[in-house]
């Protein structure tokens, strides 16, 4: 199972403004940098939760279908399932009818279960499932407690700047930060 993101996300959680704000910032001098650290924030915030913040397509790579023929998609939340395409043995496509799917987008993982889907030819990524995830198109639907800690993180690494560069970033957590996410990462047992 390996995940690609086919179409990055159009819009940040935070804007500049909200950061600066944040930050007690006027000047742009420390807006380019400021624009990387929140990509920065919001990709660690991602891949510490699994969430997708802002709407953004993905493509799933499967060998096979799971025995109980129930998807699970670890990216969340998915909004719709785009494309189902399964491979043959000599490599030809074919498009998996979508009209009787169905789709817990929500769940944590989402879950996928596709009606009578043809087997892999391939050995080896013989299915592809696109599909898009995230709260909505626009910062103003992502969970302000998520913004929140995205804000804490941006100004921890806001205050770092000058002992860890740009490029070895996040180098630290701060202090109140997994308590802000920990509803939302995903418990596994």
């Amino acid at each position: 199972m390996t995940y690609a993101q086919t179409t990055p996300p159009a819009a940040e959680p935070l804007t500049l403004a909200e950061v600066k704000a944040h930050l007690r910032l006027d000047g742009s001098d420390e807006d380019a940098l400021l624009t990387s650290l929140i990509t920065t924030a919001r990709e660690h915030l991602e891949t510490e939760t699994g969430l997708c913040l802002v709407s953004q397509a993905w493509r799933l790579y499967l060998d096979h279908w799971p025995a109980d023929g129930i998807v699970r998609i670890s990216r969340s939340p998915v909004q719709a399932i785009e494309n189902v395409t399964v491979y043959d043995a000599a490599g030809t496509a074919l498009e998996v009818p979508l009209e009787d799917h169905l789709l817990d987008g929500t769940g944590r993982p989402a879950r996928l279960w596709l009606k009578h889907p043809p087997e892999p030819g391939r050995c080896v990524n013989g299915i592809e499932i696109d599909f898009s995830a995230g709260f909505g198109e626009a910062g103003t639907d992502v969970p302000d407690t998520l913004k929140r800690a995205m804000s804490l993180h941006i100004g921890h690494m806001f205050t770092f700047r000058g002992v860890v560069s740009p490029d070895s970033q996040p180098a630290g957590i701060p202090d109140g930060y997994e308590r802000l996410i920990a509803p939302f990462r995903m418990r596994r047992l």
